[in-house]
């Protein structure tokens, strides 16, 4: 396996770790630490005597360099200044957005701290126009990202068919899922060359493809008095924009629902902009490689809460998927 499990530390230690690491922020800023989440990285919320909150994110190691980190933030802070509801990073005592601390034998950990944004968090229960405002905020994202001059120096992790699906994949082997046996190899493996077909002709020109959320799917928005807001841009990248459509049904792509999900996103999205045909008629491609791409996911973090809530027909369900998408090239889902 070629993907760490989010990160090796223990909950006290990272625990430890966050606390030595808001004290080189100033007193305004000192709060009780409290661990809300774990995933690709440890997320704490700091809650300050005067009731407010922050979020700390305790990065992992071996996934971001200290410079992609500095270039997530340059992102948003480019993002905030056209009205965009993204994270705001706050500054160390030195004047650092990003801090480096040192676990002794080499490692280290880097830490940000982030305004807290308010907000609540929709899920598949909810109204599917959920799904049209996430469409809406994802289109303004490309948008912006089509016309932005990057600075000097700007790095993000990439994201195409080979460092999704491939055997060194950022995430990990999908042939390490948990549940999927070496006879159901040769499906996705003929899915994968299928898809590998059509994004090749797809292509990666500056319409289709650069920098993008890369994970904005519902618990990636946050709705508050009528605005949608955007959190999360630890895996922000370069990848197709339409990436950002399959994510947006992260887990879920076998729902009965999933359809009516993609249509309102497609709804929303096409409210800022129009896509073109060639545009529609890949995103059933992007969700079936999404889908192999989380099956990577699952297999390199097996044991994370996210992970064991997929339940026993996750796995049955992701190959289900990829014959429908052999045998129709649209994944089960109406796309239109």
């Amino acid at each position: 396996m070629n993907a760490k499990q989010s990160d090796t530390l223990d909950n006290a230690s990272l625990q430890q770790l966050a606390a030595k690491a808001l004290t080189r922020y100033p007193d305004a800023l000192q709060g009780e630490l409290a661990l809300i989440c774990r995933s690709e990285n440890a997320t704490f919320v700091v809650k300050l005597a005067d009731g407010n909150r922050l979020a700390l994110r305790v990065h992992r190691d071996d996934y971001h360099q200290r410079n992609e980190i500095e270039s997530e933030l340059a992102w948003l802070d480019a993002l905030r200044e056209t009205g965009i509801q993204v994270p705001e990073a706050l500054v160390t005592q030195d004047g650092e957005r990003v801090q480096t601390l040192s676990l002794g034998e080499g490692a280290s950990r880097h830490v940000v701290l982030f305004k807290w944004i308010e907000g609540e968090m929709p899920t598949t229960e909810v109204d599917p126009r959920a799904f049209a405002q996430l469409g809406e905020v994802t289109a303004r994202l490309h948008q912006h990202s089509q016309r932005w001059q990057k600075p000097s120096g700007f790095k993000r992790i990439v994201w195409d068919h080979q460092t999704m699906t491939g055997e060194k994949g950022h995430w990990g082997r999908w042939q390490d899922a948990p549940g999927l046996q070496p006879k159901d190899h040769p499906i996705v493996e003929e899915t994968l060359r299928r898809v590998s077909r059509i994004l090749e002709k797809y292509g990666k020109s500056s319409q289709r493809y650069g920098l993008i959320h890369a994970d904005l799917r519902l618990t990636n928005l946050l709705l508050h008095k009528g605005e949608t807001r955007v959190i999360d841009f630890d895996d922000c990248g370069m990848g197709w924009y339409m990436h950002d459509a399959a994510a947006a049904i992260s887990f879920v792509e076998h729902h009965p629902r999933a359809s009516e999900w993609v249509e309102h996103w497609l709804a929303g999205y096409q409210r800022v902009c129009a896509l073109s045909e060639d545009c529609l008629a890949v995103i059933p491609t992007m969700i079936i490689q999404r889908r192999i791409q989380l099956l990577a996911w699952v297999g390199s973090h097996a044991t994370t809460e996210m992970a064991l809530s997929l339940g026993d027909n996750w796995v049955a369900d992701s190959l289900k998927l990829c014959q429908a998408y052999l045998a129709t090239e649209q994944c089960a889902l109406a796309v239109s």
